[in-house]
């Protein structure tokens, strides 16, 4: 499972909450690109779309 450190405040919206990317529930956390996403949201996401090493070993 991914797990992302968000420590950083530049992950933190002072201005307010806006809908999660992925759920759509309100979220005061931003992406590495600014997108609104809660970061279980975002490591679920890329849990999803990651490729499994048997995955990458078929292509």
């Amino acid at each position: 499972m991914a797990l992302l450190n968000w420590n950083s405040p530049k992950h933190y919206d002072h201005t307010g909450d806006k809908p999660c990317v992925c759920c759509g529930k309100p979220t005061p956390l931003r992406s590495d690109r600014g997108k609104p996403v809660h970061k279980v949201c975002a490591e679920q996401w890329i849990d999803a779309h990651t490729p499994r090493d048997d995955e990458r070993e078929a292509r």
